[in-house]
């Protein structure tokens, strides 16, 4: 039988326990992925103590606390603490969501939290989302067409531009292409279901006149054809948005042009 190990210095190892801050209230347990290029050092689970009486109700709060009051050398992303910006994406509790509308008390037991899953790290909580954003831009993600230019604006009707809905909500997070197998094995050539949604934002677009050309552009093995809907994606889209939905009606698309 064959046998398959990680390399050494990739097994996440047990990291220091950080003693509770004194005079805390209630407290709550975080264990934190950490991981520093520069060191040498094995990947490992970090234990802290937040202070609930000093801390926000949410996963990002808690990390916040941790890099100001314990640990000043804790890595991660974050900006708009709303929901909307999609740079606090990581897997929390076994979960890809964001850090910023997760609230603690939905977590049972510690809260653990490792980078998204099947990425490179630049550090700690940090993955390399450089391909992740090239996929993005290379299915052109902006209005394309060859009519003359409209004094203001391009219009469109209240029934097309419903259409969108459930579409243009994406904050490109990565939660859903990072829980995704397909693109896990794949992602050098898959373009995973975030991309493949934005890709169907626009083919759909009625203001859009480069539907075929989009099209032609997912005709592929892999580019498109690498989901088998298993619906990882709709389950961990932090926006309740319906990847797999999407990828299906493209799929439609191209077999509809065939006949």
């Amino acid at each position: 039988m064959v046998e398959f190990t990680l390399p050494k210095n990739s097994k996440v190892t047990q990291g220091k326990a950080w003693p509770a801050p004194l005079r805390a209230g209630e407290l709550r347990e975080y264990q934190v992925y950490r991981w520093n290029p520069d060191d040498g050092r094995n990947p490992r689970l970090e234990t802290y103590q937040v202070d609930l009486d000093d801390c926000g109700p949410m996963v990002l709060d808690g990390l916040i606390w941790i890099k100001n009051k314990i640990d000043p050398t804790l890595t991660f992303r974050r900006s708009c603490r709303e929901g909307v910006c999609g740079s606090c994406a990581m897997n929390i509790d076994g979960t890809n969501t964001l850090a910023c509308t997760k609230d603690m008390k939905d977590i049972k037991g510690a809260v653990k939290i490792y980078p998204l899953p099947h990425m490179p790290v630049v550090k700690d909580l940090v993955p390399d989302l450089t391909e992740f954003y090239a996929q993005q831009a290379s299915i052109k993600p902006w209005l394309q067409t060859e009519s003359v230019t409209p004094e203001k604006e391009w219009k469109q009707s209240h029934e097309d531009r419903a259409k969108l809905d459930g579409l243009y909500e994406c904050i490109l997070c990565a939660c859903c292409s990072t829980s995704c197998p397909s693109y896990w094995w794949n992602s050098d050539r898959y373009l995973g279901p975030a991309t493949l949604l934005q890709s169907y934002r626009w083919i759909i677009d009625s203001r859009d006149e480069a539907t075929g050309d989009r099209l032609d552009d997912l005709e592929d093995p892999f580019r498109l054809y690498r989901c088998h809907t298993i619906m990882n994606c709709a389950k961990a889209c932090p926006k309740g948005l319906n990847p797999a939905k999407a990828i299906v009606e493209i799929k439609k698309l191209l077999v509809e042009r065939r006949t």
